[in-house]
């Protein structure tokens, strides 16, 4: 188990709070994020906080391609599908951190120039961030799961 469980428990619920106080009821559910979910993004080399003031604000994971539920995509393409890419998932925050997503976007474009993310339709938060923030709409995945998942690609 991380360290900095209860850090990022804290941001994974208050995360759900923020979608569930939007209207997203369906995304992250049940105990998803879990722990588990973190520790194999930390096997990954792909696990990241962001702190302020030595407390953890924010985490997301950043990982590289391939995305096994990116192999398939319907109703659009990928702006590249033949470039290496990073994913970037598990973005949660406190309530009171600002700018995050920015700054969780510059951090991954420092790593790699082609970046995927995926979120639920009912997420309009995201989806706002995702185009505000230059990403183009591709189409849609399904996860391993067979949910739904609206596909965006940014290449920097």
């Amino acid at each position: 188990m991380p360290a900095d469980a209860p850090g990022i428990r804290l941001v994974f619920q208050e995360a759900k709070d923020i979608m569930r106080a939007d209207g997203n009821q369906h995304q992250w559910t049940g105990n998803y994020p879990s722990l588990a979910a973190v520790e194999a993004d930390i096997k990954r080399q792909g696990s990241f906080v962001v702190e302020d003031d030595g407390r953890i604000v924010a985490y997301f994971a950043l990982l590289p391609s391939p995305e096994p539920t990116y192999a398939k995509i319907y109703d659009g393409a990928w702006l590249d599908d033949s470039a290496p890419y990073h994913v970037v998932h598990r973005i949660g925050k406190l309530h009171e951190a600002h700018g995050i997503f920015t700054s969780i976007i510059e951090f991954a474009f420092k790593q790699d120039p082609n970046i995927r993310i995926d979120t639920h339709r009912d997420n309009k938060i995201m989806q706002h961030l995702l185009t505000s923030n230059g990403f183009a709409y591709c189409g849609i995945i399904y996860l391993a799961s067979g949910d739904e998942r609206l596909a965006y690609q940014r290449i920097f």
